[in-house]
């Protein structure tokens, strides 16, 4: 079955958080190598129909209106592998909301969702996706390597330089014994 884009909500009225009490966080960028807490479980994790792309042109936390950096989102097709994180029963609500505010309040460029994802030993749970707003002015689409790596050089915002992003984000698919083609070819350009 093809998977469904999230529909963004009106710009006229603010987003929402997912529905219900998700246990699991599916981790496919700086939130496998700088999740901001101390998961319950970490697990190795693919969520099917969607993969990992750099399509965000990032203003805030890896670069700025003026010079800004290129971040991961998910687009629709294939499938993506990254670490499944299960949320903390203590102090779950303010993780929440630390999540909220971190992935959606300052660039807002992500759309919350709940996916099923297939943990490495077989077990399927529900968790918590954050998924390219394609919508959002700050969307870019699959960016060709050569613009990545531009955006890639000059991005540095609130939580540091771009190119730290990117080969953290390389180092943590490579836990995973994984390499991302896509990803490699833009460390290569940008002398990672």
């Amino acid at each position: 079955m093809e998977p469904q884009e999230p529909v963004p909500l009106s710009r006229k009225h603010p987003k929402r958080p997912a529905a219900g009490r998700p246990r699991w966080l599916f981790a496919y960028g700086s939130l496998m190598w700088r999740p901001g807490f101390t998961p319950a479980e970490r697990a190795g994790a693919r969520l099917a129909g969607w993969h990992r792309a750099l399509c965000v042109r990032s203003e805030y936390y890896r670069g700025t209106k003026r010079r800004p950096g290129a971040i991961l989102g998910l687009l629709a097709g294939g499938s993506c592998r990254g670490f499944a994180l299960r949320l903390p029963e203590r102090g779950y609500d303010r993780l929440r909301a630390y999540l909220w505010q971190r992935e959606i309040e300052h660039d807002g460029v992500y759309l919350e969702t709940v996916r099923w994802v297939t943990l490495d030993d077989g077990r399927r749970v529900r968790a918590l996706v954050y998924i390219a707003d394609r919508h959002h002015p700050q969307f870019a689409g699959k960016l060709p390597p050569a613009r990545a790596a531009t955006l890639v050089r000059q991005g540095r915002g609130a939580t540091g330089s771009n190119l730290n992003y990117l080969a953290q984000t390389v180092a943590g698919l490579a836990e995973l014994g994984l390499r991302s083609a896509a990803l490699d070819a833009v460390a290569r350009r940008v002398g990672l």
